[in-house]
């Protein structure tokens, strides 16, 4: 590294203590400069629904492995700046948004340094590794006065909105008991076991490391595969597995529709039972939330292709007038016996990722909260850890809402992680 660049990211490094942000908010017709944080194969699907905004603009993206850089920067288009240290982008006064869909252990750090540095943020889901992260993430949003949006996109489909509506009627009678799943079967040998070894020379290894723990590179690990999204959400340093990466997206769902409550205590039970890979998370797992008023469970399996309602994963919303079914294609009214609720099917007219986006972009001129408050995916996410702690500690965990805190001490050590030196979480 040379003098000069050493200089940067040190003067860039101190900046992020404090709060930078010059206060000038753009106009109705200005356009919003964007950079792209982490751009894999999520980063590159944010970057291409956001190129959809008409009052965006891409000036920038930041990768530590240079192929996936490379590709995004030919997606973005001419003129757009690679950049591999995220400080820089950070340090950039120009830009005014950062998206961030880096894998999960990095989300927590760069939220709270581009909150202080002035940026509004678009951060992915899960939008942390623990509660203390997402706790965090909030003060920060709220301190420097930044709009954050996650990446729970599900709250801007429209379908989505209109079952929530439906579920908040009363139409459904009382609802006692909701359903959330994956389930599929896949093969046996799953994500295979390659050994340790080098890193790629287009990889830098222990920036991707970050403030997880210091470990050899494992093909894994890092996880990036042209066919599916990356393998690093199978490995606890980093992720929360399927109960994180999928549940938060149904769970979301169901909070918004059930007035964003957040469970009082949580029981798990799983484990690996069919896959043989070196995955740490389980592959078959079986949540329970008791929530006011009211039963929840996630369950995940990947041993077998029997499915709940025609679908590999979806809501039940359990009413005692009828049951309301929602996956991203649909939802479908099921009406008890001798109910007078009529059967309707409403089908999906979007994904809801442009809209999230567009209701991002809105937000950063009006500075209204988005759709996907970090405040809110901070409850979902939250929702979802509850269920890795009850299953990593084997208790029943009594949660507080209020206080965010958990009654059981044996848990509690999986509220927080310690951050591998040089970096700090600091509000």
């Amino acid at each position: 590294m040379t003098d000069s660049r050493r200089t940067f990211l040190s003067a860039a490094t101190a900046a992020f203590t404090t709060n930078i942000f010059t206060g000038n908010l753009k106009g109705a017709n200005d356009k919003v400069s964007a950079a792209f944080i982490g751009v894999g194969r999520m980063g590159q699907s944010n970057l291409a629904n956001a190129k959809k905004q008409e009052n965006l603009v891409v000036s920038a993206v930041c990768d530590v492995y240079t192929p996936n850089l490379d590709k995004a920067a030919t997606q973005a288009g001419e003129g757009v700046r690679k950049v591999r240290d995220f400080r820089e982008v950070l340090a950039d006064k120009s830009i005014d948004v950062v998206c961030i869909s880096t894998p999960d252990h990095w989300h927590a750090y760069m939220t709270v340094e581009a909150c202080k540095a002035g940026k509004d943020v678009y951060v992915e889901k899960p939008i942390g590794v623990t509660i203390d992260e997402g706790q965090k993430m909030v003060a920060a949003a709220r301190k420097y006065k930044r709009v954050v949006q996650a990446g729970t996109m599900q709250r801007s489909a429209v379908h989505f909105q209109k079952a929530a509506e439906v579920v908040k009627s009363g139409v459904l009678g009382d609802i006692t008991f909701v359903r959330t799943w994956n389930a599929g079967l896949q093969m046996q040998d799953g994500i295979g076991n390659p050994v340790n070894g080098d890193a790629p020379k287009e990889l830098d290894w222990d920036m991707w490391l970050g403030p997880a723990a210091k470990r050899e590179f494992n093909p894994n690990r890092f996880g990036v595969d042209p066919k599916a999204f990356s393998h690093f959400r199978w490995f606890w340093d980093y992720a929360g597995g399927m109960m994180t990466d999928w549940g938060v997206h149904w769970l979301d769902i169901v909070q918004m529709a059930m007035d964003e409550k957040m469970p009082t205590s949580t029981v798990a039970l799983g484990g690996k039972f069919w896959l043989k890979d070196n995955r740490e998370t389980p592959d078959t797992l079986q949540v329970t939330y008791e929530y006011p008023g009211f039963l929840a469970t996630y369950e995940n399996r990947a041993g077998h292709s029997q499915i709940i309602h025609g679908s590999g994963g979806g809501i039940l919303f359990q009413g005692s007038k009828a049951t309301l079914y929602v996956d991203r294609s649909r939802y479908t009214m099921i009406p008890e016996r001798n109910s007078t609720v009529q059967p309707e099917e409403v089908k999906a007219t979007d994904s809801g990722n442009a809209r999230h986006w567009a209701n991002f972009l809105d937000c950063v001129k009006t500075r209204n909260k988005p759709n996907s408050d970090i405040e809110l995916c901070h409850k979902s996410t939250t929702t979802c850890h509850l269920g890795n702690i009850a299953l990593r500690s084997k208790m029943r965990v009594d949660f507080d809402p209020a206080r965010e805190y958990i009654s059981q001490v044996e848990a509690r050590k999986y509220m927080a992680r310690e951050y591998r030196k040089p970096w700090k979480l600091v509000v």
